[in-house]
């Protein structure tokens, strides 16, 4: 049924041209819809509005509003023609209910305005993609904490409503009629796409209605459209990039087989979206951010550069057409001279006390109870009477005599509540008798409370160390488990005293209190927060005091008796002004209403003004606003016995519309445009401006209508072309009396601005703040500025005050204000106002999704610019469908209005954002919480793509040469050395019967055997670290006979065949390698399946195992039951396994004979790895491969028998497994093995083996560093104690075929430094799928930087640069060159490109089902384009450079270093730079603490960033703006999509390497389960 409380609002306008019949009988149905709520539904209401307006709704269509400088409203609401349209005076009243919008920023035109920029967009409609959303993400609010009618909540007027609904429902049926969308639908219907795309998102399987928003419906379906129809690549849309790039042929499941050009790249394999569903959500949603971004940006991009050395930002160049001040320079305006009154008092002490003697039964103030009734007065005589009493405590009955607490000119804290005026004033004036100086803060309510650290700070800067309160107070301020009161965060130790009647002691008779005349000693400390949050305590004078309540009572005419209704806060700004100084100053009763009043009873304070028959009521828009919300036709209330009715915060640009809606309201009881006084004011210059209170029937003061875009470039421009970005602005009045007004430029020297200029508005006059306490560097710029005209000399010697106001004089000395410094925004050289943001962003129907109308607009500073971000609170019913076409039509609307771009909208749960004391939003701490991530917002829309328009346009490629002139284009640089370098010779070997016994590793064991059968090479160690198994020489050479003969019993098997060995790490895997190669077979290392996870481990041996074409497997007896299990069943199909030889039961034979190659260029086992870009790699090593790597490690390491090292790392491939298989053979060291799955249940497992064996070499792998230094870092005394000593290591080499991992590496050395670890003991080895080993680092290294285009090398920590560590010494008989990957030529000293490898221990090629040898012929046997073009070299696929340092090497040469970048298949191309995902990652890590992993990838040149979250699902949302941040800020790069998942998500390989594209498949084909999928726009 239709409430009764409902209430619909007509505007003036509107009414205007209705005939008197028919305004008869729309009053004649308001009424009855009132009598009877239940006899009329809401339906029927509008059924029948509807008809009685409808031969006039064609005529309201399309009104062109002339706009001028307007007349304010007059008594008569029908006679001016240019008025803002207000509500009619009789409504249904809604309730106030928690998703209504402030009305304090209401105004019609402007709705008006929204709607029609809204409806502009019906041709350019976005198709916004709704982020995914996992369901446990969503936050229910805290509801049951409703928030009060406060300085951020408001009702709303449904008329205004309706109107808004009805512009924005015609929007959307046009955009329904179009023929685009008849197409669209017709499109849908046919297509096979899963249409619950977006309802899927939204985590639940509902079928949604049709009722749903269309916005995303809409989106949807063009979505549909362009993947449902084209099957070519989507269009690149943010490179400039040509692609040219074939697709990959992907094998199941997810891993690829090398045997493609490297020239090619997967990232266009899913550009067909061949290798996931066409409709798949994922894709679907991407190619809707696409659409989206191909509309072009605002601005128009410069060219690109060329340049290496031009500044990466672009710098805006200044618009021709841009408005420019043209007036002539302002004349400073003087207010009227400050009346002398020969009955003033010298001092307001002595005001005080002459009322106490003289007029002791006056009544001074009237406090009333929660209900709104009068609780006690307090006499003028009372009040004089307990203030001399608190004086007199304070002075002399704190401490003792000698030693008191206080002294005149001390500093003491009031903290009293707002309900308890009367404690107040005794507390103040007390302070003022006993000439101490008070500060009034608020009462502190819990430790967190938002803003409290900076009032300690403002407490700690005026050395406060004691605190007055009250009884009730003290016992409600949250206490320790000892009844102590709690130390509040930040707060200095204060004394806490009670100035309660009964606590307070007679004063003797010889006492008097000190009444000198006024002077310059400091009064009180006023607090006032900055833009920042900081809050800074501005002192004023006693000479200030008195002179500013002269002002008041000349300007607002103030005669004695009167009774004033103060609405506002007492102990600051106006409340504390009006309502108690300037009024015990001329003897007024004040009625304090407190806010837990207002929060009661809206109404309160005007029946208080009818009550009493007040002259003066002091009030803020929102108590307008909400009184006349609460006002029921009360026929008794009359307001005739105002003359002032002070708006305090006037100078809101907003207040407007609320002034005049209440004149509209309140007109008929007796309230008149006349009595309505708005007034300017500032914390440092107090009163700015005052309208003074006419007589009946003056004209009212004009009115400005304002161009927004005048505005935002700092200039008055009268609007009257585009009604939908005007800004109407009433008057403040005139300038206060004694006082001098100039405008100056708010950035730069204050210089003054011209007439028809934004500027400060700076104040010269004895009335206001002297200084911010205790900060005298602060206090210069502000409170000593001396104006310069455009010469730059200055207009005089007396110093101004700046009042943080922006505004101009108008007309008849008439200040007007448009803002505040604080709520500045300036964004690419244009300013904004917060509050018009907030205006905009409220006209936009916020019924169902604002919680109170509570928005927040702040600005963040990322990538040199102003960024503007909105945060709301979320009613706790909206839905994610509302809430983001809510915030959808705010980024039009805000865009079209005010030609800005948002950067973030963020909505949070109801009651969540940080409040002020009464209940606002604390904007700073809001902004804080962006900042730092702990927000928690339920919905977050990112635009970076829209608002972001300083990057440069990006870097074309230069076309390339190729041969000898190739030394033109700048491959190689005239003058610097070819990138080339080298390890040391391998040398010769004198015995050539050792030589011929080591040509083949097979021949090495067996000599070992021979000759020194008991020496241990193989030591096993358990999570215990106790040495499970051994292997000596004889016992691995007599095993190894031993699988020879299982091979050729029981497999049946021919020389030359593959045999898949399939163990744990372990000395099991060795002696199988060694049998096989007795046997003449081939061995392939596969790592075992893992038990807990077949699904995703099983098929990847299948994959070796068929792409090898072993012809048996060699395995244990665990291993052979989980290979033939149901559960491997479900997986792969285990019925074609090859042969499986199970060893742990080898029979007794021993071969006939061991096989010997016939030469050592034949293979002597199979590397397979699967690759950082998800390829499976196999790579042929020939046996002098095999003993040329062996040799080189030898001379390298200074291997042999008698030493000792430790390997903990998986033995599967790469160097890593030479090192544990072959190693130790060859050189006859000792190995002890560590398997690294034995550190998940014993982490300090190798540290301590380092420790207890003195081990002097010891290799790993980064997941093993990464393991210790995550899960030991804190751990370091317990190992101390425990005896670890790493003195001992003298290198700890990290394996891998990636860049070094410089923070990891780094941090490990710091963590345990203090268990005696060399600072230069870790190192890093580098290896290749081409050259399994081409670094190894024994020795000191060199950090370097790299700039992201990828040339020259800069500065060390140059801006933007990345920190490199060298990859390790090249290893002996390795060659190295730098080669340009494009046109293969060499390239010069420090220059980027490939690194290219010769040396006797290359791979000899791929091996692969597909056989391809040109593949073989471009990667194992390729030559330069010029320079040295006979040698044979292998391309290793990474880019990196060489650079000459000044250390010199053994042959006495300078070192060489080598510094690997990165893959070539995984950078990213993005902007015409290059970019490695490393960087970008290890960025990504450092935004917020609970981010444990990151991965990024490309997707039709969308940078997609996937963050792995430690932590609540409410935090999820928070990450979104950091790493966009980050990213920005860091690399220049926008983020297209960032995705949240759970720890754990991301693939890594064995050596602890990131799998992206098996990352990105899963993405794309929606398998990741993510918490949040965000879809920056």
């Amino acid at each position: 049924m239709f409430d009764c409380c409902a209430r619909v609002s007509c505007s003036v306008s509107c009414m205007k041209r209705h005939s008197k019949n028919v305004a008869l009988k729309l009053k004649e149905l308001q009424l009855n819809s009132h009598l009877s709520s239940c006899d009329i539904t809401q339906k029927g209401y509008e059924k029948k509005r509807a008809k009685l307006l409808a031969p006039f709704v064609p005529q309201t269509q399309n009104v062109v509003v002339s706009i001028k400088l307007t007349p304010g409203l007059s008594s008569d609401p029908t006679s001016n023609p240019n008025a803002i349209p207000v509500a009619a005076p009789r409504q249904h009243r809604a309730h106030r209910s928690g998703g209504t919008r402030d009305d304090r920023y209401r105004s019609d035109i402007h709705t008006e305005a929204v709607q029609a920029a809204l409806a502009r967009h019906k041709e350019e409609k976005m198709a916004l993609p709704m982020p995914t959303k996992r369901r446990s993400a969503f936050v229910q609010s805290p509801a049951e904490n409703c928030t009060p009618p406060d300085t951020s909540s408001a009702s709303e007027d449904e008329g205004s409503l309706r109107r808004r609904q009805a512009a924005i429902s015609a929007m959307l049926a046009q955009n329904l009629q179009s023929p685009e969308y008849w197409i669209n639908r017709s499109v849908q219907s046919s297509s096979t796409s899963s249409s619950a795309s977006s309802t899927l998102s939204h985590g639940d399987g509902k079928t949604h209605n049709h009722s749903q928003g269309q916005t995303s419906v809409l989106a949807d379906v063009l979505a549909h459209t362009r993947i449902g129809t084209s099957s070519s690549v989507p269009p690149d849309v943010t490179s400039t990039v040509p692609q040219d790039r074939n697709s990959r042929v992907d094998l199941p499941p997810n891993i690829t087989v090398r045997g493609m050009n490297r020239g090619q790249s997967r990232s266009s394999m899913m550009d067909t979206a061949g290798g996931v569903p066409a409709h798949s959500r994922v894709s679907t949603k991407i190619q809707q951010l696409l659409n989206t971004l191909k509309r072009p940006k605002r601005p128009p991009l410069s060219e690109f550069f060329l340049d290496d050395f031009e500044e990466i930002v672009e710098v805006p160049q200044p618009d021709p057409n841009t408005p420019r001040p043209e007036g002539r320079q302002m004349i400073p305006v003087k207010g009227e001279p400050l009346g002398v009154v020969s009955n003033w008092p010298p001092a307001l002490q002595a005001a005080l006390a002459r009322w106490g003697a003289t007029q002791a039964k006056s009544p001074a103030l009237t406090a009333l109870d929660i209900t709104g009734k009068p609780l006690y007065t307090l006499t003028y005589g009372k009040l004089w009477s307990r203030s001399l009493k608190l004086a007199y405590t304070l002075l002399n009955k704190l401490g003792t005599k000698n030693e008191p607490v206080l002294k005149p000119g001390d500093r003491v804290a009031l903290v009293y509540p707002n309900s308890d005026p009367g404690m107040f004033w005794v507390a103040f004036y007390g302070c003022l008798l006993a000439e101490v100086i008070p500060v009034p803060i608020e009462v502190p309510l819990s430790r967190k409370d938002a803003g409290s650290q900076q009032i300690g700070f403002l407490l700690g800067s005026c050395g406060v160390g004691l605190a007055l309160t009250s009884e009730v107070c003290l016992k409600g301020l949250p206490k320790t488990q000892n009844g102590e009161i709690m130390q509040f965060k930040g707060w200095p130790r204060l004394k806490w005293v009670v100035t309660d009647t009964k606590y307070l002691t007679k004063p003797s008779k010889d006492w008097q209190p000190h009444l000198p005349t006024a002077n310059t000693d400091t009064a009180y400390i006023e607090y006032k927060a900055s833009k920042e949050g900081t809050v800074m305590g501005v002192a004023v004078s006693k000479i200030s005091m008195l002179t500013h309540c002269q002002a008041l009572t000349q300007a607002c005419n103030y005669c004695e008796g009167e009774t004033l209704v103060n609405v506002l806060d007492f102990k600051k700004d106006s409340g504390l002004w009006h309502g108690v100084l300037t009024s015990v100053m001329n003897r007024i009763h004040t009625i304090s209403v407190p806010y837990s009043v207002m929060k009661a009873c809206p109404l309160s304070w005007v029946q208080r003004v009818h009550v009493h028959k007040a002259r003066v009521a002091l009030v803020k828009c929102r108590d307008l606003h909400w009184a006349m919300m609460a006002h029921r036709d009360q026929k008794d209330t009359n307001l005739s016995s105002l003359r002032m009715l002070i708006v305090a915060d006037g100078a809101n640009p907003w207040s407007v519309s609320s002034c005049d809606a209440f004149l509209n309201v309140f007109q008929s009881h007796g309230l008149t445009p006349e009595m309505i006084c708005p007034c300017a004011s500032s914390p440092e210059a107090m009163t700015v401006a005052i309208r003074r209170p006419g007589a009946q029937g003056t004209p009212l003061p004009a009115r400005a209508v304002l161009s927004m875009a005048g505005l935002s470039h700092g200039v008055i421009r009268v609007n009257t072309e585009d009604k939908n970005s005007a800004l109407t602005v009433q008057d403040v009045g005139h300038v206060m009396p004694g006082a001098l007004m100039c405008i100056v430029k708010p950035d730069g020297p204050p210089m003054l601005c011209k007439t028809d200029e934004i500027g400060e508005i700076v104040l010269n006059s004895r009335a206001g703040g002297t200084m911010y306490y205790g900060l005298p560097g602060v206090t210069k710029n502000t409170f000593e500025v001396i104006p310069v005209n455009s010469g730059g000399t200055p207009i005089g010697e007396v110093p101004f005050k700046r009042t943080g106001l922006l505004g101009f004089v108008g007309p008849g000395s008439l200040v007007f204000v448009v803002g505040k410094i604080e709520g500045l925004l300036s964004v690419s050289g244009r300013r904004h106002n917060a509050d018009d943001l907030v205006a905009t962003a409220l006209a936009v129907e916020p019924v169902k999704t604002i919680y109170r109308g509570r928005i927040a607009v702040f600005s963040v500073t990322v990538f040199y610019d102003e960024r503007v971000v909105i945060v709301a609170e979320q009613r706790p019913d909206a839905n994610e469908e509302d809430s983001f076409q809510w915030m959808s039509r705010v980024l039009q609307a805000i865009d079209s209005i005010h030609q800005v771009g948002l950067y973030c909208l963020a909505l949070v749960p109801a009651n969540t954002l940080p409040k002020t004391p009464l209940g606002g939003i604390h904007v700073s701490e809001t902004k804080q919480h962006f900042l730092e991530g702990s927000l928690h917002p339920c919905n977050i829309l990112m635009c970076p793509h829209t608002c972001v328009t300083n990057l440069p346009k990006p870097r074309q490629k230069q076309p390339v040469g190729v041969g000898p002139a190739s030394i033109m284009v700048g491959n190689l640089v005239a003058g610097k050395r070819i990138a080339q370098a080298s390890g040391r010779d391998l040398g010769l070997i004198d015995d050539q019967e050792q030589s011929r016994k080591h040509q083949f590793l097979s021949e090495a064991l067996q000599w070992r055997a021979q000759t020194d059968p008991d020496q241990v090479l193989y030591m096993l160690l358990n999570a215990k670290g106790v040495a499970v198994s051994t292997a000596t020489c004889s016992q691995l050479h007599k095993r190894a006979e031993k699988i020879t003969a299982a091979l050729l019993e029981r497999g049946g098997i021919n020389t030359g065949d593959n045999v898949v060995l399939l163990y744990p790490p372990g000395i099991d895997l060795i002696a199988s390698f060694y049998g096989c190669l007795y046997a003449g077979c081939i061995p392939v290392t596969v790592r075992p399946p893992h038990p807990q996870n077949l699904a995703a481990t099983l098929p990847t041996v299948r994959m070796i195992i068929d792409v090898s074409k072993a012809a048996c497997i060699l395995t244990t007896q665990t291993l052979m039951k989980i290979l033939r299990s149901k559960e491997a069943a479900g997986c792969v199909n285990v019925k074609t396994w090859p042969n499986i030889i199970d060893t742990d039961d080898l029979p007794r034979k021993r071969p006939s004979n061991i096989y010997k190659p016939p030469t050592a260029e034949m293979l002597a086992y199979l590397d397979f790895s699967v690759s950082t870009t998800g390829m499976l790699t196999g790579v042929k090593i020939s046996h002098s491969a095999v003993n040329a790597l062996c040799r080189s490690i030898k001379l390298q390491c200074e291997l042999y028998s008698s030493r000792q090292i430790a390997i903990c790392m998986d033995p599967y491939c790469g160097l890593g497994f030479v090192l544990w298989c072959m190693s130790s053979v060859y050189s006859g060291h000792q190995s002890i093995l560590i398997p690294p799955m034995e550190l998940e249940t014993s982490l300090p497992l190798w540290l301590s083996t380092l420790s207890q064996y003195k081990i002097r070499d010891t290799f790993c792998s980064y997941s093993v560093m990464e393991l210790c230094t995550k899960g030991l870092g804190t751990q370091t005394e317990a190992l101390k104690a425990r005896g670890v000593n790493l003195s001992c290591v003298r290198s700890c080499v990290v394996i891998a075929e990636e860049r070094p991992r410089l923070a990891l590496t780094q941090s490990f050395s710091k963590l345990f430094k203090d268990l005696g670890l060399s600072p230069r003991a870790v190192s890093t080895a580098f290896g290749a799928r081409v050259n399994l080993a081409i670094c190894l680092q024994v020795g000191p290294y060199f950090d370097f930087g790299l700039l992201p285009s990828g040339h020259e090398i800069p500065p060390r920590g140059a801006p933007q640069s990345l920190p490199l560590m060298e990859s390790g010494t090249i290893l002996p008989g390795m060659r190295v060159i730098i080669v340009n990957p494009e046109t293969r030529g060499p390239l010069g000293d420090s220059h980027l490109g490939e690194i290219w490898v010769n040396s006797p221990h290359n791979a000899s090629g791929y091996y692969t089902i597909y056989g391809e040898e040109s593949l073989q012929g471009d990667h194992f046997n390729t030559r330069l384009s010029f320079g040295d073009t006979e040698t044979l070299w292998a391309r290793t696929g990474y880019l990196g450079f060489v650079r000459r340092t000044e250390l010199l090497d053994a042959r006495g040469d300078r070192h060489d270093a080598l510094f690997v970048v990165g893959s070539l298949d995984e950078t990213l191309e993005l902007r015409g730079l290059r970019y490695h995902p490393i960087d970008i990652e290890t960025s990504v890590s450092r935004a917020h603490r609970s981010i444990t992993e990151s991965a990024v990838f490309t997707w039709t040149n969308l940078l997609v960033v996937v963050v792995e979250l430690n932590g609540s699902e409410q935090e999820a949302l928070d990450l979104v703006p950091l790493v966009t941040n980050v990213v920005l800020k860091e690399h220049h790069l926008i983020v297209g999509v960032v995705v949240i998942v759970d720890p754990g998500v991301i693939p890594i390989n064995s050596r602890g390497e990131k799998q992206r594209m098996h990352l990105r498949d899963s993405f794309l084909a929606d398998q990741l389960d993510p918490i949040y999928v965000a879809y920056n726009m």
